[in-house]
């Protein structure tokens, strides 16, 4: 459970991981050595692994998640100040609107930004809402 927001300035991501029934706190977004900001969201250990083949070149012969199993979802989000993208399989996909949101909680962020606010802004308010996002925010500027 999670949501990442982009804002044409900056990433955000709430800080909650959900494991069982119990919640505690992570990060899920960071400034690459690129210059870049990355978040994920899924299974934390998954996008980890995202990170690590992004890093290492982004070749798509070795995108390191199986395409097999639909209970693994797990997304990479990059950003800079050129613009975004994300990865949900081994091609990236740009961000062609002005904003964008992932995770569960992604609906409320969208509305949140096309009302005005900032990627920060939305995640602190959609954690208000989506069930399974909140703990804080972390967010970079682009």
């Amino acid at each position: 459970m999670t949501v990442v927001a982009y804002d044409g300035h900056s990433l955000a991501a709430d800080k909650q991981s959900v494991c069982g029934g119990r919640c505690s706190t992570t990060t899920k977004i960071r400034r690459l050595a690129t210059g870049e900001v990355a978040a994920i969201t899924g299974m934390q250990a998954m996008g980890e692994m995202l990170v690590q083949w992004y890093e290492a070149g982004a070749d798509p012969a070795a995108w390191p998640i199986p395409d097999n199993d639909e209970n693994d979802c797990v997304r990479l989000i990059v950003a800079d100040k050129d613009g975004c993208k994300f990865y949900e399989h081994a091609m990236p996909i740009a961000v062609e609107d002005a904003f964008g949101a992932w995770g569960s909680g992604a609906d409320f962020a969208v509305m949140a930004m096309h009302l005005g606010k900032s990627a920060r802004e939305a995640v602190d308010l959609t954690s208000l809402y989506a069930v399974g996002c909140g703990n804080g925010v972390d967010s970079f500027d682009l």
